[in-house]
């Protein structure tokens, strides 16, 4: 590699590395946001009459992911218990950790 390429590879990295800071920053942010309206607030989202945007507000929780779980809730005549969550497709066990104490059914 000449010297130019190995500088033009270091700020692509340094790059990279900056917008994934970023990232990072700005989910735990939010996270930390719902988390204070919460506590301020004592409010729980219901898990069975949420709406998209509600859980769209829940940290890790995208518009395909909320749409699964209002599916799941429609196809299975809602949750039972909290833990049923588990069995929507795309929450494990680290998402379900981050997002239990925002929920009730």
């Amino acid at each position: 590699m000449t010297r130019k390429e190995v500088i033009v590879m270091a700020a692509l990295i340094a790059a990279l590395m900056v917008v994934t800071a970023i990232r990072f920053v700005q989910r735990r942010g939010l996270e930390r946001a719902y988390a204070m309206v919460v506590e301020e607030g004592n409010r729980k989202i219901s898990v069975n009459s949420a709406e998209t945007s509600d859980l769209e507000a829940l940290p890790g929780i995208g518009p395909a992911l909320a749409r699964r779980i209002i599916d799941y809730r429609q196809r299975c005549g809602g949750f039972r218990c909290l833990d049923e969550l588990r069995q929507v497709r795309g929450i494990g066990v680290k998402l379900y950790e981050r997002i239990i104490p925002y929920l009730e059914l």
